[in-house]
Formats: C-alpha cells, structure tokens, sequence
C-alpha cells in the first residue's frame, strides 16, 4: 500500500516508503545462516573462529601450563628447545614455555586487535562515506583529500614512529590500524551513497522534511550497513595480519603473548629453521584465522550482492 505526501497531488511524486529498497538489514542473519550451510567453507570458517573466540575467552580451560612459565627437567635444568611430546605437545622455546599454551594465549591478542579495530574501521569509514556521499561539494573535497592522506601512509613505518614515540604496547597498534584501515570502506560506502540519495525514497523523505541526521542514519545507514559489516570481517583479517607485521619486527607489546611475538622470538634466537614447533603453530594459526575471516566475509559479500549467488 503506497503512502503519499501530505497535501500532495496525484501529479506529484509519491512518497516511496521510506524504508530501504534491499531488506538485508533484517534479513541478513537468516540469509547468513543459509549460506553458512549451503557453503562448507563457510561452515568451516565460523567454527574456526569459534574455536579462536573460545581459546580468547578462557585460555585455562584448553592449557596445561601458565603460558609464560619456564618448563623444567626431572634434573632441574631448563627444558629448552624440546620437540613435541606428551609432556609438551608442541615442544618448548627458547626460553623454556610451553609452545601449545603460548599458542592458546596469542590468540586472546588476536581477537582483541582484530574485533577493536574492526569496530572502529567501520565506525570511521561508515561515517565518513556517508558524510562525503551524502554532502558532496567541500565537504566530498575535504573528506576524500583525507582518505587520500590516509592511502598514502604506510602502515608499517607508521606503527614503528609510534611505537618509537609512545613505547610498543597493544593500544598503539590499534591506534594505527583504526587511523588508516577505514580508507577503503569509506571510499566504499561513499560510492554507494551517492546513488543511494538520488533514490526516490530518499528525495520523498526530504519532500517530507526529514532532516539530514534522519536521512543519514534512518534510510541511508540501513542500505549501507552490509557493505560495512562487509568490510569489517575484512578489517578482522588485515588487523591480525598487520598487529603479527608489527610483532614480528619487534614493536609489538611485550607483556602480552601473540603470534607475531612468537614468532619474532624464534628469529631472533636464532631459532626459526630449526625449532619448527616454534613457528609453524603461529604461523598456521594466522593463516587459519586471516583466511575464516575472508571466508565470513565471502558469505557477506553473497548477502550484499545476491547475483554472486547465481555464479
């Protein structure tokens, strides 16, 4: 049933209703469902990231040893450099720890980098596109001459300044991952507004009245927010690998254990080729959770373009 502006003619544009055209906002969790079971790599990949969530949220419950605490031999002596065993099932370090729990602990810092800066890559890329789209004219000019700053640093000199300035800990790396990752969702969404506002159930809320905020966050918002959930599971992967880039070269926060850090001190004991069980865990588990976030990620991306589905 169509609704029409108040005091209107026929003659005149009807009010389309104000509610977006795509309904996956509402519909999205059902049609994720769908496709999780319709895709097994998609299946895969959320009980992967399951797996990761639950080795986050209670390390204890998986782990035989305190991750950060030394292992030692029956005569005292440091158990160091150990291959895999019943007593160690991943073998030891250089230091002695237990390389299975230091490998449940790592992925505590995943989570935590990735989901934060996700959130904030979505945060200041939605606004920002929206903002830009929405606008045009100066404000377009303005917030696209500060996405072109942000393509133009690079990440990795960037979080080694930081780290240089400010001490290497975990905000720092969130800090830098945040103020430059949203570049391409708002480039994203902003491509996407601006077709958006010339719909028809856009200029019938403005016909109506409706002020910018209702029209930025009531009608345009629920069309884009696929596309920013999207590019969030993304910011998941490209967060995790950029915190294990920074890790790896040393800058990471040494009072928490990550994989980058793992994998860092491996190299720099001189270690890495021969102590395989020191490096392939974190390196798997990497690889295992970048590739279950694209996989997530391939599912949203069928939702927001459902033609893919055809394919």
């Amino acid at each position: 049933m169509e609704s029409w502006i108040p005091g209107s003619s026929i003659s005149e544009a009807p009010a389309v209703p104000a509610t977006a055209e795509p309904s996956a906002p509402r519909k999205g969790l059902g049609a994720a469902v769908r496709l999780l079971r319709r895709e097994p790599a998609g299946v895969l990949a959320a009980v992967l990231l399951l797996v990761f969530f639950l080795f986050a949220l209670a390390p204890e419950a998986f782990v035989r040893y305190e991750p950060m605490a030394y292992q030692y031999r029956a005569d005292r002596s440091l158990d160091a450099l150990t291959p895999p065993s019943s007593k160690n099932w991943l073998g030891t370090t250089f230091y002695g720890r237990d390389v299975f729990s230091l490998t449940i602990a790592g992925s505590r810092v995943a989570i935590i980098v990735g989901m934060v800066s996700a959130l904030f890559i979505i945060v200041i890329g939605t606004n920002i596109g929206l903002l830009a789209g929405y606008f045009g004219g100066r404000v377009d000019d303005a917030l696209m001459r500060l996405t072109d700053v942000a393509f133009s640093i690079p990440f990795i000199p960037f979080a080694i300044v930081l780290a240089g300035l400010f001490g290497p800990s975990l905000f720092n790396i969130i800090f830098s991952i945040s103020i430059l990752m949203w570049r391409t969702c708002a480039r994203v969404i902003r491509a996407q507004v601006l077709s958006l506002k010339e719909r028809p159930f856009v200029l019938a809320v403005r016909a109506a009245g409706g002020s910018h905020v209702r029209i930025l966050y009531g009608h345009l918002l629920p069309n884009v927010l696929p596309l920013s959930l999207l590019y969030g599971a993304f910011g998941v992967a490209w967060a995790v690998i950029a915190e294990a880039g920074v890790s790896f070269l040393g800058f990471g926060d040494p009072l928490m254990v990550s994989w980058g850090q793992m994998i860092h001190l491996a190299f720099v004991t001189a270690t890495i080729r021969k102590a395989w069980w020191w490096v392939v865990p974190p390196g798997l588990c990497i690889v295992l959770f970048v590739v279950s976030c694209f996989f997530i990620g391939r599912v949203i991306e069928e939702i927001v373009f459902p033609r893919l589905r055809e394919k």
